[in-house]
Formats: structure tokens, sequence, C-alpha cells
């Protein structure tokens, strides 16, 4: 990738294995998992909210995913062409994923009836766990279980990838990352302005 600006100066650089699966955060803590106040640790790979953006004439192809819903339905990268998709890699026990959710639900509504598109990538569960987490956050849209394929991930190779849990990922029109948010959405303002800016093409 040449060009990569990042307008969001107050959140710092992100450092991760860039050949990181999320499906594959081993059971072992190690470096790679967070400590919570708590004192538990965590089994999960979490960033610190880094934006990174990728300019307009510096985007690779659009990404090419196919995968069913908790619903049945499918959800494809070709029937969500024309619209800005955000997905949402996440995980029901993952305290960053849950602190997160009310955010991107308050962005999702924010943009109902507009051409954008919402998709949960949920990267362990099985449906009944994902099921109760979307009750109880109350999450609208739909959310594939890719656990198991991890094809929604494999999609994103050569991209840039959702190399932490969570992360969320901006498409653009043309199926193209244009942004990733690299752990917990922590504001709907941030993730606002990266849906507003592809939605009007102010993207730079």
């Amino acid at each position: 990738m040449s060009v990569i600006s990042k307008r969001f100066a107050v959140l710092a650089t992100t450092v991760v294995a860039a050949a990181l699966v999320l499906t594959g955060c081993s059971s072992d803590t190690g470096g790679l998992a967070k400590q919570y106040g708590n004192g538990t640790t965590q089994n999960y790979i979490s960033g610190d909210g880094a934006v990174t953006e990728v300019a307009t004439d510096d985007r690779s192809g659009a990404v090419d995913f196919s995968a069913k819903d908790t619903d049945g339905d499918t959800v494809s990268s070709k029937a969500l062409r024309g619209k800005v998709v955000v997905l949402n890699f996440w995980y029901a026990s993952c305290p960053p994923c849950r602190a997160e959710a009310k955010y991107l639900n308050t962005v999702h509504d924010a943009y109902q009836g507009k051409d954008v598109a919402f998709v949960g990538v949920n990267v362990r569960d099985e449906r009944g766990t994902a099921a109760a987490f979307e009750r109880h956050f109350g999450v609208d849209y739909p959310t594939v279980l890719d656990a198991k394929s991890g094809a929604m991930q494999l999609a994103l190779s050569g991209q840039i990838a959702p190399n932490a849990v969570p992360a969320t990922i901006v498409l653009d029109k043309r199926g193209r990352v244009a942004a990733r948010v690299l752990g917990a959405v922590d504001s709907a303002s941030i993730l606002d302005t990266l849906v507003g800016d592809e939605l009007a093409g102010k993207a730079s």
C-alpha cells in the first residue's frame, strides 16, 4: 500500500502480526492478549482503536465474498456493490466487542434507507451464542458465522486485514477497502465520519 492517510492523530499506530488469522487466537495468552481492569487476561487479540484510511487512488481490488448469515440468507459482495459496506469482526465474549456494540448500532441506525450496509462477522461462536449477543445488544444487521470456514477473513487476504478482535473494515461503493478501525470503535463519530465520507464521495 503506497499511500495511507491517517486523519485521527489522537489514535496511535497499532503494531500487529500481519499473518495473524483471527480464528487462530491461541489459548496461550502469552504476549498477545490484553489485560483488563479485573485482573483477568482475555483470550483474544486486541488493537488500540487506530484508524487507517486508504487514499482513493491507492485502493486495491474489490473484496470478493459470499456467505450465509445466521438466518440462512446469502450475504455477498456482488449484491452489496454500489453501497458503502461496514464489516465488523467480533465474538460474544470479547469485552471490547461488547463495549462497541452501541456505537455500531448508532451509526447503523443513522444510515437506514441509504446506500450503506452493515455485516457482522463472528469469528468464533456458534449460532446460539451469536444470536444471544445480538438480542442482548439489539444488533439489527446480519451476522455471518466465520469460525469454521474463515471465508470472510480470507477474502481480505492481501488487503488491510482485520488483524485484531474487534476490527471494523469500511468498503467503498466499488467494494474496495477504504478504512479500518483496528480495535474497538470507541465513539459513533469516528465510524460516522468514515462512512459518511465514503457515501458522499469525499474520500481523498
